[in-house]
């Protein structure tokens, strides 16, 4: 190990300084890879872990909280490396395949630092940075929009600048490549302006979805930017609802609670909604139970709801080690309604960075959702899923049947870039081992609803 290159500092992340000491868990501050040596004399469970967490974060971004790492890993439960919120955050080798684990031990072995990062860039190639079409079908072909995604005619998502991090990251990240520092992966909406000359010439659109990153990650100020517009109700009119994307609830619940703007937060909030007359819903990303298990997640919820006047929904992908499993997904749903947040997404793993390592293939998500919202109350069945956002659109694993003779999947589009295709079913041989939509294979004697290239077709005139 005498050659090998120091990995410390060479993970390039965005504002992560590491922990400062005696470091009030009220005030955030991110832990980054330098800052692990410190984290483990806190948590020694983690010491036998450095070497492969700070390897593996060269090529996987590594970002938390000390709220996360202090409240929700269980540190104590026995082997930490198989605990959910260890595996949500810590990178590892095994997230690799075996040709690029090997390439990226032996290039660290060398002690080229020149030679590591070019190593570690490759694999990164390798990775899927932009799934599904991002960056050549979902961007409009305008200069200054450089931070915008129009996939489906009601909705343009929006990557403001200032949100493009997040208070931690999560291992399985489908947008890692916005985090490690190449300009030409990202997406990056840098002022506010450009975006709304765009909104205003297309009236179709109603929705406005905030994303990143997180944009809870911005200053209330930066916000404002892009917010403080729509308290008035008479500009731009045709948008009605205003969702924003965020992991803050389970990251950093103090956004909304005791963070120096959390104040001018909840009322920039609040007069969205009731001076602007637009909904507001806060799409959180919530992958367990005890994500909402904490008093200052509770007291989060609380403010969000009953002071910005705010709508929760909660979405999350369905994680290999993690959360793949019925009981997890039934319990987190019972909670999060009896918390007044409304369930919303159960996704699969993405085609992109470590997919492989924490897929579920589509016949096991689809029965692990229907059991567990079989045994949850009506009020619970507003979740749908298993969802594939993939190049055509999003698509539901609705069930397992067997037709004309032939076991298959039965499948529809709950959005879809042909927006003919959205509800209607159709089919797919049956594969116990199909992960994604490209995996799918047509019945004998019919046609899956998208070319080679993952566009839809057109539908058919004989079903219009």
């Amino acid at each position: 190990m005498s050659n090998a290159v120091a990995i410390d500092g060479l993970n390039n992340i965005i504002g992560t300084n590491g922990v400062a000491d005696n470091q009030p868990n009220e005030r955030y501050k991110a832990i980054s890879l330098q800052a692990l040596d410190k984290v483990a004399e806190n948590h020694p469970e983690l010491k036998e872990h450095l070497y492969d967490v700070k390897l593996a974060g060269m090529v996987f971004p590594f970002k938390a909280s000390p709220y996360y790492v202090d409240e929700l890993v269980d540190w104590k439960g026995g082997n930490v490396k198989e605990d959910p919120f260890y595996k949500l955050i810590f990178p590892t080798l095994d997230m690799l395949i075996p040709e690029h684990r090997e390439k990226l031990e032996a290039a660290h072995k060398v002690g080229d630092p020149a030679g590591l990062i070019k190593v570690v860039a490759e694999i990164r190639e390798d990775l899927n940075p932009h799934p599904a079409g991002q960056k050549e079908l979902n961007a409009p072909k305008e200069d200054k929009l450089t931070g915008v995604q129009h996939k489906y005619s009601e909705t343009v998502l929006v990557f403001p600048a200032a949100a493009q991090t997040c208070h931690a990251y999560c291992t399985y990240c489908f947008r890692w490549a916005q985090f490690i520092g190449n300009d030409e992966l990202r997406f990056a909406q840098k002022e506010a302006g450009s975006l709304f000359d765009y909104l205003a010439e297309h009236e179709e659109v109603s929705d406005i979805l905030m994303t990143g990153g997180d944009p809870m990650i911005m200053r209330t100020k930066s916000l404002a930017q892009s917010l403080e517009p729509l308290c008035d109700p008479n500009f731009l009119p045709h948008i009605k609802n205003l969702r924003i994307g965020t992991r803050s609830l389970s990251f950093w619940p103090q956004r909304f609670t005791t963070d120096a703007d959390a104040d001018e937060l909840i009322e920039l909030l609040r007069r969205a909604r009731e001076e602007g007359g637009r909904h507001i819903a806060i799409m959180a990303h919530l992958s367990h139970k005890r994500e909402l298990s904490t008093d200052k997640v509770k007291a989060a919820v609380n403010r969000i709801q009953k002071e910005a006047f705010a709508t929760i929904r909660s979405q999350s992908p369905i994680m290999r080690g993690i959360n793949d499993d019925s009981e997890v997904w039934a319990e987190k749903w019972r909670l999060e309604v009896s918390m007044g947040i409304i369930p919303y997404y159960m996704f699969m793993a993405r085609d992109t960075g470590a997919q492989q390592y924490f897929d579920v293939p589509l016949v096991k998500a689809q029965r692990l959702y229907s059991d567990a919202i079989r045994s949850c109350s009506g009020l619970i069945r507003t979740a749908r899923g298993p969802s594939m956002s993939c190049t055509p659109g999003k698509v539901e694993v609705t069930g397992v049947e067997e037709i004309m003779g032939q076991k298959a999947f039965i499948l529809r589009f709950l959005q879809c870039r042909d927006e003919g295709w959205i509800g209607r079913p159709f089919f797919a041989k049956y594969d116990d081992k199909a992960i994604w939509y490209d995996d799918l294979k047509p019945l004998d004697g019919m046609e899956l609803p998208w070319d080679e290239k993952g566009l839809p077709k057109p539908v058919p005139a004989a079903l219009n």
